[in-house]
């Protein structure tokens, strides 16, 4: 597992940044973003308002993967937090998703938020099921078909929660 850093995004981190975003929203295999996604829409999609944060993960100046977390929903919705993690095609395999996913876990638990709620997992995806999983997130949902994958067609989209009482 590559040890990482990670650290909340500054400005300095977008050119990085948006060539994960662009790479995984073109692949159109684990994201339900628009696969002609501009810059612009990018960013006022992936850097979170507070009170979430943004955050990447680093090796040196290198940006190896990047993760959102918030509320899930405002009002009262807003005690669920939820976060999505991309890791750079280059980095993938070596522990930054988990990595990710551990420190949305722990902000959430410091924020206060009851639980973590992903709305929209593709059940193609199964390296981030396993790491969702593995750390405490079960299924408690799927809605088929609602996810068109280049490759394998139609499959689910993957309701998933950890509970974090």
């Amino acid at each position: 597992m590559r040890i990482v850093l990670i650290r909340q995004f500054t400005e300095s981190d977008w050119p990085q940044v948006w060539e994960i975003v662009r790479a995984v929203v073109r692949a159109a295999d684990t994201f339900t973003y628009d696969p002609a996604l501009t810059e612009q829409q990018a960013r006022a999609i992936w850097l979170e308002a507070p009170p979430g944060e943004t955050v990447v993960a680093v090796d040196g100046d290198e940006v190896l993967g990047t993760a959102k977390v918030g509320p899930n929903k405002p009002g009262p919705g807003s005690h669920v937090a939820t976060a999505s993690f991309m890791v750079a095609p280059v980095s993938r395999g070596r522990g930054v998703g988990t990595a990710l996913c551990r420190f949305a876990l722990e902000w959430a638990k410091q924020h206060g938020y009851a639980g973590m709620q992903f709305n929209a997992v593709a059940e193609s995806n199964k390296s981030a099921v396993a790491i969702y999983e593995r750390l405490g997130f079960s299924v408690v949902g799927t809605v088929p078909g609602a996810f068109a994958h280049p490759v394998e067609g139609r499959v689910g989209l993957h309701i998933m929660y950890a509970d974090l009482s």
